[in-house]
């Protein structure tokens, strides 16, 4: 052993487990003598991470040359990690060899490249070989937690290989909170909220080190995500309160201030000002490579800005980013961001409005871009708003027929999608077309019962509506559906039920092992009354059409059916106070009074009147009696008369004064 080693041993053994600042002045002093010698430099390097001085660390490993990085590799992969340089951290970490440090950097740094998949194994491959530190044992349940988590989150639940928290990710507020992530990714929402609220009550004894306004920063981020779930479950008045506890200025990490401050907009509920909140939300400082979003959420905040431009009426800037995102990934696509960007686009277009003339302005393009999921369904939905369920399911039919034409694998996987398949599904239901449903179940059914990982819910739906069916080509669709989900997961009871059921018309020896694993009949009938439920009677529905239908068919009709006219009221009779039922009623009383031959005028010129203008008389001076009264002065007709000898329109205005020559 050479002096400088020595006198190395020496210092370091003097020097306590957190005085790495001491550590770091006695290599330097030894540096001086020898600026080569490589246990130096590595006791340097790793005085340098304790303090987190990262970047300072790999400017020594730099200088130290290619044998100082070769005997400080997982030192550096680590400093690389920490400094945001992902791929490089990983690359390194991968090439050393039995080394359970290196195993955890690996871990971390596919972790924050979204190579969730590849992160959560590695933790499950350490959590089965003994820990070697104290507390290590514990950072690898929190870490592949959030692993299974990231999963849920990006569609790979499957993967996942415990659903249901247990007791033990209640003990520690870092596993309560991984356990209430993945339940809210699953869907989960009020379950999540219950572990959320677990985690806030949990053991933080890891807290016990830190100052009052860390942990206050520490615990922040689970009141965001709980602030989150109550927005969801449209718990209001609770989100707006929490929304004021919370200021984002007491966060550190700068992704989760953002992530606040939007959920603090959300929960505000109707925008007052969406020009306050659109400079809110745009004024954000940018992250550093250390503090990055991740995909998912930088999708959710891509959305949301796009949203607040459609408020303040920036269509025609949605209109170009959004199409600009759409030409660099084409549809179809089962992307629910993607998707979500073409109903973005779509409202841009429409300017917002629904209805029928919201549908116009979206039909064109639809033609335009008849592969665009997001689209037709902004197209259906708009539909069934109307309650217009047969164009809806044209459309919907447009969009199947033109997956199917396509040669693309991917196409096909995008037309047979599990949400795709439920939407045609639903649309049968309501129109009460059984046939369709079963005939587009079993062609999902041929289709993904062949792939590597089918979904479970389809295949379980094609096979209880085809056991259903009598024919023996269903019969026996439904009997390879049902292998194939007993292959997968042998303890399904559904599998084992709906096997056994779609080989009913076939010898029960078959499936005889299959039956006596299920729960005996007269079991789960046991508790059943036969003899009060036939004396109550049972409701028989009809054949043909499932409540549904025949709600929708009865409407129909309604519709159909022309309004019967109101009935008249009948008014009581009304009789005159000297009615006498012995006498002949008067046959002139619907005769006015004048005209009646009881009528006598009242006064002598009436009857003169009367007297000469008698019904069936005889005009007296016949034409003279005319020309006599267009002379004289007298009659009421003379004014009559004179208007109309007066000719046209050719005579003085009334009023006017003749002018002077």
């Amino acid at each position: 052993m050479t002096s400088e080693a020595r006198t190395l041993t020496a210092l370091l053994q003097r020097a306590s487990i957190d005085d790495h600042e001491e550590v770091i002045r006695a290599c330097n002093a030894s540096l001086k003598q020898s600026k080569k010698d490589l246990r130096t430099l590595h006791a340097k390097v790793v005085a340098l991470l304790k303090l987190d001085r990262y970047k300072d660390a790999l400017h020594v490993l730099e200088d130290g040359g290619e044998a100082l990085q070769e005997e400080a590799r997982l030192e550096r992969s680590y400093a690389l990690y920490k400094t945001g340089e992902l791929a490089e951290a990983e690359r390194i970490a991968k090439r050393i060899d039995d080394d359970r440090g290196a195993r955890h950097v690996e871990a971390q740094a596919l972790y924050r490249l979204e190579d969730f998949e590849r992160s959560a194994l590695l933790y499950r491959e350490l959590s089965k070989t003994h820990a070697i530190i104290d507390g290590e044992e514990n950072d690898i349940r929190i870490n592949g937690g959030a692993a299974d988590a990231q999963l849920e989150w990006t569609s790979k639940g499957y993967l996942v290989h415990k659903k249901k928290p247990g007791r033990e990710d209640l003990e520690a507020f870092e596993l309560a909170y991984n356990a209430a992530c993945a339940s809210i990714a699953r869907g989960e929402l009020a379950q999540g909220e219950v572990l959320l609220r677990r985690s806030q009550g949990s053991d933080t004894s890891a807290l016990d080190d830190l100052t009052h306004a860390e942990k206050v920063a520490e615990l922040l981020p689970i009141q965001v995500q709980q602030l989150y779930v109550l927005i969801r479950l449209g718990k209001s008045e609770d989100a707006v309160k929490l929304a004021s506890q919370i200021s984002p200025k007491d966060i550190i990490d700068g992704s989760t201030e953002q992530v606040a401050e939007i959920n603090r907009i959300a929960a505000s509920g109707q925008v007052k000002n969406p020009y306050l909140h659109h400079r809110i939300v745009n004024a954000a400082a940018p992250l550093p490579k250390t503090d990055k979003l991740f995909t998912v959420q930088l999708n959710q905040i891509d959305q949301d800005r796009q949203v607040l431009d459609l408020l303040i009426s920036k269509f025609g800037g949605v209109i170009k980013s959004t199409n600009k995102t759409l030409s660099e990934n084409p549809p179809p696509t089962t992307s629910s961001h993607l998707n979500s960007l073409s109903v973005l686009n779509a409202a841009a277009h429409a300017q917002g409005q629904l209805g029928k003339i919201g549908t116009k302005h979206m039909l064109p393009l639809l033609e335009k871009r008849p592969l665009d999921v997001g689209l037709a369904m902004v197209v259906i939905q708009l539909y069934m708003l109307t309650n217009n369920h047969g164009s809806a399911a044209t459309v919907l039919e447009s969009l199947l027929k033109h997956l199917e034409n396509s040669t693309s694998a991917h196409d096909q996987d995008v037309r047979f999608a599990p949400g795709l398949v439920a939407t045609v599904v639903s649309l049968y239901t309501l129109q009460g077309r059984r046939k369709q449903i079963k005939t587009e179940l079993a062609k999902a059914a041929t289709y993904w019962r062949h792939k590597s990982k089918p979904p479970r819910s389809l295949l379980q739906a094609a096979g209880l509506t085809l056991v259903e069916s009598s024919k023996a080509d269903d019969q026996a669709s439904a009997q390879d559906i049902f292998n194939v989900l007993r292959q997968e997961d042998p303890s399904s009871k559904i599998a084992a039920a709906g096997y056994v059921a779609a080989h009913a018309f076939s010898p029960t020896s078959s499936v005889a092992g299959e039956a006596d694993k299920l729960t005996p009949v007269s079991r789960l009938v046991a508790d059943i009354d036969t003899s009060a439920l036939e004396e109550a009677g049972v409701l028989q529905p009809k054949l043909g059409l499932d409540a549904a239908a025949q709600a929708a068919a009865t409407r129909k009709r309604a519709l159909d059916e022309k309004p019967k006219p109101a009935k008249k009221r009948l008014r009581k009779s009304r009789l005159p106070k000297d009615y006498d039922a012995s006498k002949a009623p008067d046959p002139e009383r619907w005769l006015p009074l004048k005209e009646r031959s009881s009528y006598r005028p009242k006064g002598k010129k009436g009857r003169q009147k009367v007297a000469a203008l008698t019904q069936g008389g005889v005009e007296k001076g016949g034409d003279a009696g005319a020309a006599a009264s267009s002379g004289g002065k007298g009659g009421g007709g003379e004014g009559v008369i004179k208007a109309a000898a007066g000719g046209g329109g050719g005579g003085k205005a009334k009023g006017k004064k003749k002018s002077k020559k």
